[in-house]
């Protein structure tokens, strides 16, 4: 599947990533100096400990770096008549008025109405046009919707 990237939520990676390349490496290879003067690496819990600590720095340079290679920047089209990612869906259900804006699946807040495309609902209302209705299956029950505006 597709990852989808903000344009904002790219630069944030980037920067983390520089962080992490720059500045925590040196910190995280220091520290593995200091606990290699300790002596005996066998019984040296603060050897251990920078290990783990520079092994789950690596691990977090490469989840980035794979993200931002294959992600896909979320740009604001043009106004559409279909719901895509990045569109903001404005529904109608249970008598009720929610707005939401489609976003990839590292970026999803639904608290804050933020939904993935991956997302029951999300993924219900991609490739929808408004006036259309749906109905979205979650684990608490089906839930029917209207779609009442597009941007």
């Amino acid at each position: 599947m597709i990852s989808y990237l903000s344009k904002e939520r790219q630069e944030s990676l980037k920067k983390e990533l520089e962080e992490l390349k720059k500045t925590r490496r040196i910190e995280v290879a220091e520290r593995l100096l200091r606990a290699k003067e300790y002596g005996d690496l066998s019984e040296n819990a603060e050897y251990a400990e920078a290990r783990e600590a520079q092994e789950a720095l690596e691990i977090r340079i490469i989840e980035i770096g794979e993200l931002l290679r294959s992600a896909v920047v979320i740009t604001r089209a043009e106004k559409t008549d279909m719901v895509s990612v990045g569109s903001t869906v404005s529904l109608k259900g249970k008598g009720e008025m929610k707005k939401y804006v489609i976003t990839g699946s590292t970026e999803a807040k639904p608290e804050e109405g933020l939904i993935s495309n991956e997302s029951p609902l999300g993924a219900a209302l991609i490739d929808r046009k408004e006036g259309e209705e749906i109905t979205v299956k979650t684990p608490a029950g089906e839930n029917h919707y209207k779609i009442v505006k597009i941007e």
